[in-house]
């Protein structure tokens, strides 16, 4: 993953909203929820909510998708995977420790 791809996820999810937004979609897990839901639970104003949907989606965060009038958020896992990724692969990279000092993360 590129540093500016993870810096514009990070950025997105560095607003409580959309923090708390993301929260309740990944809860939902691979389905999704509903985005009335979301307002329900979080009470927020729907013109908000969209804004903040929209920010999450141009993040590749997450997409939606629609079933008759329902309008469905899912979480985009493979993408959240590869920002943490990014930042894991990158922990402790310049320590420097003896090979008995060391172990290898399994």
């Amino acid at each position: 993953m590129q540093i500016t791809t993870a810096a514009k996820a990070l950025k997105e999810l560095g607003h409580v909203t959309r923090l708390a937004i993301y929260r309740q979609v990944v809860r939902a897990g691979h389905q999704g929820i509903p985005v009335g839901e979301i307002q329900d639970r979080l009470d927020i104003p729907g013109s908000t909510l969209s804004h903040h949907i929209s920010s999450l989606t141009s993040a590749n965060l997450l997409t939606q998708r629609r079933e008759g009038r329902t309008l469905y958020c899912v979480a985009q896992y493979e993408h959240l995977e590869g920002v943490i990724g990014f930042l894991q692969d990158e922990c402790c990279i310049d320590e420097s420790c003896s090979d008995d000092s060391c172990s290898e993360t399994p």
